[in-house]
């Protein structure tokens, strides 16, 4: 159950947290990259507790996300929302963990089945899974 905090926001458990992340859909990913600070959307999937996206094997932010030492994983977050400016209610999630590279063909096998779709068109078959550490969020309520 969510702990009431004053100003209209709601703490969310962590269960709560993967209820409302479950279906999937658009997340903004996270991390310092070679230019600094870089904040990304991307569609996403949840898959067994991870969160599992699309990008190109060449592409900036998969180059990033690569540490250069082996089995070495690169810190992120992942932020994921629903906001209803009208309402002036929603909620936001936040994962922070490892971003970890699906290179072998086993996995690779596995994480298609998640179905998830790159956020823009082209070969986008390089596909990155966070493994979350922490996750939490909050829900913004009309002031009453």
């Amino acid at each position: 159950m969510s702990d009431h905090v004053a100003g209209g926001v709601d703490e969310l458990s962590e269960d709560e947290c993967r209820i409302l992340i479950s279906p999937g859909g658009v997340g903004r990913i996270a991390y310092s990259g070679r230019f600094g600070l870089t904040v990304l959307p991307v569609n996403y999937q949840v898959f067994e507790g991870t969160i599992v996206f699309r990008t190109a094997p060449d592409s900036p932010m998969g180059e990033d996300l690569r540490s250069g030492i082996a089995h070495a994983e690169y810190k992120v977050a992942f932020e994921i929302d629903e906001l209803d400016n009208s309402e002036r209610t929603g909620w936001s999630v936040l994962l922070q963990g490892s971003a970890h590279h699906v290179d072998s063909h086993a996995e690779r096998g596995s994480v298609r089945a998640s179905g998830v779709q790159p956020w823009a068109g082209g070969s986008k078959e390089h596909y990155i899974r966070i493994v979350p550490t922490r996750i939490t969020g909050r829900r913004i309520r009309q002031a009453s």
